[in-house]
């Protein structure tokens, strides 16, 4: 019986299988001649019939076992592959894709166990080699195929900030998934955050798209931080799972604190606990109070046009104002409050609470912040009655850090 019956080969750049095997399969001596008419486990390095060695027992045969089957379909790809021997020694396994090669290793129990994970859609190879109990090594190739996901089985996760940005001491970490997660805990588990110095933090879910993590305290100045989103394979629930996990490391730069009093009009700056510059401004008005809390700068702008349409002010409104260079605008909540220079209030700055709820100063002023601020900066408000509120904005630091780590989903 010819030996390309026991064995599989690569031919012609395609993987071909020379016998479809159980899922373990006995690989004993196997490595007969072409011709050789020895009874099936036979060993072909036996003597002659006889010689005085002719009656030595055969060599126990090795059972080299995977986790899955030869052939199988539709293998889940959160599935841990494993491959074990029994009547030998492992000596090693290679299990590769065309995404590229599967991290493993052989442990103490001499059990090959896969620490990465399989990716959808996707031929794996399994090669395991062993030595049997006179010395000879034996191999076992079998393949798989992992399920196939759609992009609605999938969810894929964005992370704020962004690798190499430096930002201020309030920048929440920000992972976004495009497809909601409902085993929150599942994906929380494969999610770190590390900093040096090091600093306890909490991760808090937002929604199902949207978890943040952020420190005690504000982030220690000069801090250098890595986030590691390690999601890929992992369940999400309802049969999605998480893909591509993400690697990002940022750096904390000066402790800005921006400290605005609604009552005064005016706006202390704060860098690294030294006060730089006391700043006169405005904040809302009547109808258009301005939040009182700690807000977190959102992005900035050099210009910005802003139209009172996007916060509900229509045209037929006498509050209606559509300006389309409004120099130097630093966001600090969704729903549309600026830090922004406003030439046309300089009269009221210090005094008068007279803007839509934007924090209005000097273009100078305005100028000489935005140039040393970063996203993610601290903006603490004070003097008016009315709350800033987790979710609009980075709002993370308006809840004790107790209260914030209660929204973990492992705690």
């Amino acid at each position: 019986m010819s030996k390309s019956r026991f064995r599989t080969r690569l031919q012609g750049g395609r993987l071909r299988r020379g016998l479809a095997g159980a899922t373990t399969l006995v690989l004993a001596s196997l490595a007969l001649a072409a011709c050789q008419t020895d009874s099936p486990g036979s060993d072909s390095s036996s003597a002659d019939p006889g010689s005085p060695s002719s009656s030595a027992p055969a060599p126990d045969p090795v059972v080299l076992k995977t986790s899955v089957g030869p052939g199988a379909k539709a293998v889940p790809v959160d599935q841990v592959i494993k491959v074990s021997a029994r009547g030998g020694q492992l000596d090693s396994v290679k299990v590769g894709s065309k995404a590229g090669p599967l991290a493993g290793k052989i442990g103490p129990s001499h059990r090959w166990v896969a620490s990465g994970r399989l990716e959808p859609g996707m031929d794996y190879l399994v090669r395991a080699t062993a030595t049997r109990s006179d010395g000879k090594q034996v191999t076992k190739l079998s393949r798989f195929h992992t399920q196939n996901l759609t992009l609605d089985q999938q969810t894929f996760a964005s992370v704020a900030p962004l690798n190499g940005e430096t930002v201020g001491v309030g920048m929440p970490v920000i992972v976004t998934f495009d497809v909601p997660v409902t085993d929150k805990a599942s994906i929380e588990k494969h999610m770190s955050v590390t900093a040096t110095p090091r600093q306890a933090g909490s991760w808090h879910w937002i929604s199902d798209t949207e978890v943040h993590w952020r420190p005690k305290t504000y982030w220690k100045a000069g801090s250098d931080v890595s986030v590691n989103v390690d999601v890929n394979s992992v369940p999400a629930g309802a049969g999605i799972y998480g893909q591509e996990s993400r690697q990002v490391d940022f750096h904390i730069g000066d402790a800005h604190i921006y400290k605005v009093n609604a009552q005064s009009d005016q706006m202390q700056v704060f860098s690294n606990g030294k006060l730089l510059r006391t700043v006169p401004i405005t904040t809302g008005k009547p109808g258009f109070t301005t939040r009182s809390g700690t807000k977190v700068i959102i992005e900035k702008f050099a210009s910005k046009r802003m139209n009172s349409e996007t916060i509900g002010i229509k045209k037929n409104s006498p509050d209606y104002y559509n300006i389309g260079d409004v120099k130097y605008a630093m966001r600090v909540t969704y729903s549309g409050e600026f830090l922004h220079a406003a030439p046309w209030s300089v009269a009221d700055q210090g005094h008068s609470n007279v803007s839509h709820g934007c924090t209005g100063m000097s273009t100078e002023n305005a100028h000489w912040l935005y140039n040393m601020s970063l996203r993610g900066d601290v903006v603490q408000y004070t003097g008016t009655d009315r709350p800033m509120t987790l979710t609009n904005g980075y709002g993370d630091w308006n809840e004790s850090f107790a209260t914030y780590r209660a929204g973990s989903a492992l705690h």
